[in-house]
């Protein structure tokens, strides 16, 4: 056993009990005799004073696993308690299985109420001849030091017994940080100390635990004195299970993406939900933030008019003001638009059109539009006096493609295909690239004309009527602003294909993932430069 398996399983462990918490079982937070009715607690992380104020993220479990995990078990029913208490057993003997650890008997005696991990920092040596090395911090609050010294001292003792090297104890500014020697083979050494008789540190290395301290005494250096963070606490009120801290721009440089001078952050405190997690959400550090408020009291008529599966959806009201909201906030440089634009731009290229100008720049009313699982698409959105010449013009532009123009008429509606002559075999096939159609006070269009048969027949089925999208909006607050909607089984493959990184996602993350049925998020306006939103986590 290692002390990177120690470190990489204690995070699994955190990350799983925030899973069982919000996952599938049915209780009560109101009744509950642990503390947790409010659901969980109000205040911030303790440890991210250890955290850089540049760190690109950061992740807090604040409330005791075994506290979340009696909660479950007290008000899950008689009958199926038995079942839960294995189920959890099996877990925790998984995920700690490479260490050959207990975590009844190692870890439960002098583990506290917070556990909190982050990516201090992107490159901890600073050495571009090896690459960047990013540097990982675990800190927990220990309720007894001596027994976190014990579980120290045991956890170095199986360490040589593993064959590590002796190990080093120094001193650095009155705290004590012990990690194996160097082996010539051994590029991190893990890091550990227990500072204050409150925390226990792990690190990848010690120059990442010595950068931990430093954050400490000198109080500027940390994320606790940051301005950007502090703003988005002040707006996170609700009583809440944990809180995820996102630096976009150090994220987007640990892609090695392009970055603008400002630093944008999200921040997320993780509240309980009867069947997953809801996760109240600030944004801070936006360029051209105006203050406003959320006016739908329902969901859009426009989401009447997408099939009932769907991949990705996104609905609202004024697509060409949001569209616009959208660059001026983020900026012509951010690493998030770029990877939007690059996303329209696979839509928009087999047609020859500009999204934003040819289409989104006329959508006033409410809109929707979906990625279907077989990468179709669909937007729905209400017409308006521009609709008709905003039609005309991308007909002429579809032709100007060489593309032909046919109308077929389905349900008594007309349609206009775009197709392309394609030579296949020694046979000339018709192609559809596009297909668009009036159907009431909407304009439909999509690259599939089975998407628009379906859509217009007048018994049609509809996304609204879909059991797991009306479950997901239903936690969401009212006003609102529309939907972002994500079907977790059926986008995981192309979300892969796109961002491989997935594939080799770390263990912490994949109790959620293997649980998680869909994700939506709602905007709930912005006041004082903070932008808020609500994001629902819905398990299987």
């Amino acid at each position: 056993m290692t002390m990177r398996s120690f470190l990489t399983a204690l995070l699994a462990f955190a990350a799983a009990m925030l899973v069982i918490a919000g996952g599938g079982f049915a209780w009560v937070l109101a009744q509950s005799p642990l503390n947790l009715k409010d659901g969980g607690v109000t205040e911030p992380p303790t440890a991210s004073i250890f955290v850089s104020r540049q760190s690109p993220v950061m992740l807090s479990l604040l409330v005791n696993p075994e506290r979340l995990e009696a909660l479950v078990q007290t008000q899950t029913p008689l009958a199926q308690r038995r079942a839960l208490r294995q189920e959890l057993a099996n877990l925790k003997a998984g995920l700690l299985a490479p260490t050959g650890l207990d975590y009844r008997r190692d870890i439960r005696p002098w583990l506290g109420e917070e556990v909190t991990v982050a990516m201090t920092s992107i490159d901890y040596d600073r050495n571009p001849d090896n690459g960047q090395q990013p540097g990982y911090l675990l800190a927990a609050t220990a309720k007894n030091s001596a027994l976190a010294r014990e579980f120290l001292q045991l956890l170095y003792a199986k360490s040589a017994i593993a064959g590590q090297s002796d190990l080093v104890f120094e001193q650095y500014k009155g705290v004590n940080i012990v990690y194996p020697r160097l082996r010539t083979d051994q590029t991190t050494p893990l890091a550990s100390a227990v500072v204050g008789d409150r925390y226990v540190l792990f690190a990848n290395h010690p120059k990442v635990l010595r950068e931990a301290i430093n954050n400490v005494q000198v109080p500027q250096l940390n994320l606790t004195q940051s301005s950007a963070y502090q703003d988005a606490l002040d707006a996170l009120t609700e009583p809440h299970v944990g809180l995820a801290y996102v630096n976009l721009l150090a994220v987007a440089k640990v892609f090695a993406t392009d970055t603008q001078e400002i630093a944008p952050t999200i921040t997320l405190a993780l509240k309980l939900a009867d069947d997953g997690l809801v996760a109240d959400t600030t944004l801070t550090g936006v360029l051209n933030t105006v203050r406003s408020r959320p006016t739908l009291e329902q969901p859009v008529a426009a989401l009447g008019y997408l099939p009932p599966q769907t991949s990705l959806t996104a609905a609202g009201n004024n697509l060409s003001q949001f569209w616009q909201q959208i660059v001026m906030g983020l900026g012509d440089e951010s690493p998030v638009l770029g990877l939007v634009q690059n996303a329209i731009a696979e839509v928009q290229s087999p047609l020859g059109i500009d999204l934003p100008q040819d289409i989104f720049s006329w959508v006033e009313g409410d809109y929707a539009i979906s990625l279907l699982p077989n990468r179709d698409w669909i937007l729905a959105a209400r017409r308006n006096d521009a609709t008709d010449t905003a039609i005309t013009h991308l007909d002429e532009l579809a032709q100007a493609q060489d593309l032909s123009l046919a109308t077929l008429s389905i349900a008594d509606k007309p349609v206009i295909v775009w197709t392309e002559l394609v030579a296949l075999g020694g046979q000339v096939d018709a192609q559809v690239r596009g297909v668009h159609a009036t159907i009431g006070d909407y304009e439909l269009i999509s690259n599939s004309l089975n998407v628009i048969t379906n859509m217009v027949q007048p018994q049609r089925a509809s996304l609204l009527s879909n059991r797991d999208f009306k479950g997901a909006i239903a936690t969401l607050p009212i006003p609102n602003t529309g939907y972002f909607y994500l079907d977790w089984p059926k986008m995981k493959p192309l979300l892969e294909q796109r961002f491989p990184l997935l594939k080799v996602a770390d263990v912490a993350a994949k109790p959620l993932l293997d649980n998680l049925q869909s994700l939506v998020l709602t905007s709930n306006g912005t006041e004082d430069g903070v932008s808020r939103a609500t994001v629902f986590f819905k398990n299987r």
